[in-house]
Order: structure tokens, then C-alpha cells, then sequence
């Protein structure tokens, strides 16, 4: 399972992104460092088209669920708190909130795009504040925050390959690995940084420096969530980091979606997140207040914007930034059920071109072991397929293997 971490400065409703996501109960409030030095830590969900309805099946998920045909599955999301200029050197108890982001695969940054807060999270006039500054912070922090990780421990590093006995690729991804970067993403960094395996004995502090800052951008990739996207001048502010910025950016307003939500848990509305409508259930239940607010987020910010932007956010981190489908495994092609004949029981977030023997592998390894051939129903059809099979999204999947027999 995926971790989704949520970052920024204070104050920008990264923890009321975190409520929306998950609807826990967290506290929020119009001011800085609101989040403790634990963060909050919940389940929001990814969605996806179930494959239920074109196969014509009433399903019955264990691990997800399954809303009017849109199935979600859940992922681990940590809003880690505010992040203040000079975090790397522990100003704003920054070294603590930077540790947390270490186990995180990709980040939600969420800023306040209608730039009503100032670069420490203080309320100011909208449009004081330029969004594009937050968005150059968070990196340079963060790249700062690698770059004193490689030169605390390079010394150390440059020792074990003069020793002769490691691979310079090898040293290096051991000791970042606590921060979850991974040997491909060690060759892609010295690539985009003009470096090679070779050059890691002779760098200097410019060199760490570039290599760290590309390490960041590869294994902690983001998502920028532009959030009060309702408040001029948010719009604006939002399409000109759309036109600069080599990254996704989300309009988004967070409390809509929490509204909406929380409307939909007590009864008032059927609402499902993702969508770009609700259907008022019985008008005579909601006060004149709750009616006025309803009709301001359809006509503000679901009819402008398609929808809240917390679904897409998650949904952009997880398919679109991380590369993951969904697989159905079953294990009766022809029912579509497990062995107690739940229809479509499981939904499955992996990597994309994933085999499908390494699929077997996630279930179970002597599933792996064992395998003899797989079987994948794709747009209806039945197809028995090798190991070496490319699974695609929303892909239905049994494996046929010794051990299972």
C-alpha cells in the first residue's frame, strides 16, 4: 500500500486535505502549526471504474468499496505538518516534520493558491502573497534536507568504495534507503545530473549538491494541490502555475469537499467523491444555511472545476505520479468469486506493467513459485497467458499454480 504524504507550510489546509481524504477527525483552525509533532496518520481512498457493471454482477469487496460502479481503494496518507523557511536546519521543529516525510512515496503539496498567507502560514489580504514562492521553498527544502543527509554521510560513503569491495550504486541506495530511495532511482538522478557511477569518488559539494536535489525530485515525487482555489485571486494564480510548472497542479477546495461529505454520512445528500454533481435527498431535512452552502459549492466550484479536486489529487498521485493499476483477482474466471463466492472481492493497487507471475508474487509467494499459467478476463474475453504476461488496468486475474490445486 501506497503513503501519501501531505506537505506545505502552515496554514494552508493541508489537514483539512487530510479530513477530506479520509474524513477523520482532526482539528483545524486559522492558524500556524495546528498539527502536533505526531502527525495525523489515516486511509483515504483511490477510485477507479469497478469492472462490476459490464460484466452485469452485483460484487462483494472485502478490501475496498465499491460506490455506484466507481470502485475506491484504500492508501496510507500522513498530513505531516507545517513546514517553515530553514526547516532542514530544524527551524520550526522542521527536523522532526522532514523525518516524516522520509516513508512517504509521493508528496501532496498543497498550497494556498489565493496567496492569503504569508511564507510562515500568517493570514494576510489575498493576492499578497505569491503561491509560486511556496512551490520553490518546499523544494529547496527538501533538496537541502537530502543534500545534508549525502554530506553527513559521505565520508562514510567514499571509505566503503575505496575499499573495493561495494559497487558505488550499491553503497549509495543502502544508505538512502531508509528514505525509500531505490537503486533506479540512484541512476536516474546521476543521468539527470550529468553524473555517472564513476564520478561518485571525486564529487564535489556542487556535484552532491545537484545529485541530491535530483535524488528529491525522483523519489519524492509531487503533486501540487492548489487549494482555496474559490478565493480571488485563486483562479488566476492557479492557471499561471499550470502554464510554468513541470508538475501536476490541482484546483482544489478542500472545505467543499469536507462539506459534501459530511452532508452525504448524515443522509442529506447522495454524493459520490469524484463527481461533479449531488442529489439533495429530502430538501425539508436541510436548514436555509446548509441549502445556501450547497448551491454555492455547485455553482462555485463543481459546475467551474468538474469537482472538489481531492479525489483527482489522490487519484493523479497514486495512477498518474506513482504508475499503478488496479487488478481483480478471482479465483473462478467464470463466477468472477474467490472460494467463499464473493464477486470481485479484492481490489489490487501494483505497479504498472507488472507480470503476472509478480502479481501471483503479491498474493503469495508459493502462488509464484507454483506458477503454471495465468488466466486474464479483459473486456469480457478469457485469455490464458505465460508468466511473463503484462497486466493492465482494471484487469481481471486468476492463477492457476501447483500449490493452489
Amino acid at each position: 500500500m501506497p503513503l501519501i504524504g501531505i506537505v506545505g507550510k502552515p496554514n494552508v489546509g493541508k489537514t483539512s486535505l487530510f479530513k477530506a481524504l479520509t474524513l477523520a477527525d482532526v482539528k483545524i483552525a486559522n492558524y500556524p502549526f495546528t498539527t502536533t509533532y505526531d502527525p495525523n496518520i489515516g486511509i483515504g481512498y483511490v477510485s477507479v471504474k469497478c469492472v462490476c457493471r459490464e460484466l452485469g454482477v452485483k460484487d462483494n469487496p472485502r478490501n475496498s468499496v465499491c460506490i455506484d460502479g466507481t470502485r475506491f481503494i484504500g492508501v496510507k496518507v500522513i498530513d505531516i505538518g507545517g513546514l517553515v523557511p530553514g526547516a532542514y536546519m530544524g527551524r520550526g521543529i522542521g527536523n522532526l516534520f522532514l523525518d516524516h516525510i522520509r516513508r512517504a512515496d509521493v508528496l501532496l503539496h498543497v498550497i494556498d493558491v489565493s496567496g492569503s498567507t504569508d511564507a510562515e502560514g500568517n493570514i494576510i489580504e489575498p493576492g499578497k502573497h505569491d503561491p509560486m514562492e511556496d512551490i520553490q521553498f518546499i523544494e529547496e527544502e527538501l533538496s537541502m534536507w537530502f543534500f545534508n543527509i549525502l554530506k553527513r554521510n559521505w565520508r562514510s560513503i567514499v571509505n566503503r568504495i575505496r575499499a573495493g569491495r561495494e559497487k558505488p550504486i550499491n553503497v549509495l541506495s543502502e544508505m538512502l534507503s531508509g528514505l525509500k530511495v531505490r537503486r533506479e532511482h540512484i541512476k536516474e538522478a546521476l543521468r539527470e545530473a550529468g553524473l555517472s557511477e564513476d564520478d561518485i569518488m571525486k564529487m564535489k559539494d556542487d556535484d552532491v549538491q545537484r545529485l541530491a536535489n535530483k535524488l528529491m525530485k525522483i523519489s519524492k515525487p509531487m503533486v501540487v494541490v492548489a487549494n482555496k482555489i474559490d478565493i480571488d485571486p485563486g483562479e488566476d494564480n492557479y492557471k499561471e502555475l499550470a502554464r510554468k510548472l513541470d508538475l501536476p497542479v490541482i484546483p482544489c477546495c478542500c472545505v467543499a469537499e469536507i462539506a459534501l461529505k459530511m452532508a452525504a454520512k448524515n443522509g442529506l445528500i447522495k454524493y459520490v467523491p469524484g463527481d461533479s454533481d449531488f442529489k439533495i435527498i429530502d430538501s425539508s431535512k436541510l436548514t436555509s444555511e446548509q441549502k445556501k452552502a450547497l448551491v454555492w459549492i455547485k455553482e462555485n466550484i463543481l459546475d467551474k472545476y468538474g469537482e472538489t479536486g481531492v479525489q483527482k489529487a489522490i487519484n493523479t498521485a497514486v495512477f498518474d505520479v506513482l504508475n499503478m493499476i488496479v487488478v481483480f483477482p478471482v479465483e473462478d474466471e467464470y463466477k468472477y468469486t474467490d472460494h467463499h463466492g464473493n464477486v470481485l472481492p479484492d481490489a489490487i493497487l501494483v505497479d504498472k506493467r507488472i507480470t503476472i507471475k509478480k502479481f501471483a508474487e503479491k498474493i503469495h509467494t508459493e502462488l509464484a513459485e507454483t506458477f503454471i499459467y495465468g488466466i486474464v478476463i479483459r473486456n469480457g474475453k478469457l485469455e490464458r497467458v505465460g508468466a511473463d504476461f503484462i497486466l493492465e488496468n482494471r484487469d481481471i486475474v486468476k492463477i492457476v499454480a501447483a500449490k493452489s490445486r
